[in-house]
């Protein structure tokens, strides 16, 4: 039980300092529907390190990201996603109105 804590405490610790680097933004608000922040953020770290070790891969990896057939995918991709993203957040709101009215009688 003690080494569970402590192995939650130090990936929480982990986390704050790694995730900062990368400039990320808060993965857990609610009002944000980016569902590839999480994703980006980790390529970003990636790329980090890869550029610090192999500066000339890193240069190839930036233009082959900046393509405009990569540009388009990641459009839409992301515009897809925000439209998963809205309709889970729609059937959730469902899930609860549902479960307030008719379960618990609210």
């Amino acid at each position: 039980m003690l080494q569970s804590r402590a192995l939650v405490i130090a990936l929480i610790l982990l986390l704050s300092t790694t995730l900062p680097e990368v400039q990320s933004k808060s993965f857990f608000d609610r009002e944000r529907r980016d569902l590839l922040a999480i994703p980006e953020a980790i390529v970003s770290y990636v790329q980090e390190a890869v550029n610090k070790v192999y500066p000339k891969i890193s240069q190839f990896y930036l233009d082959t990201v900046q393509s405009p057939t990569v540009i388009a995918a990641r459009q839409r991709l992301a515009k897809e996603a925000t439209k998963v993203s809205i309709m889970f957040e729609q059937l959730i709101e469902k899930i609860k109105s549902v479960w307030y009215t008719r379960i618990l009688g609210y």
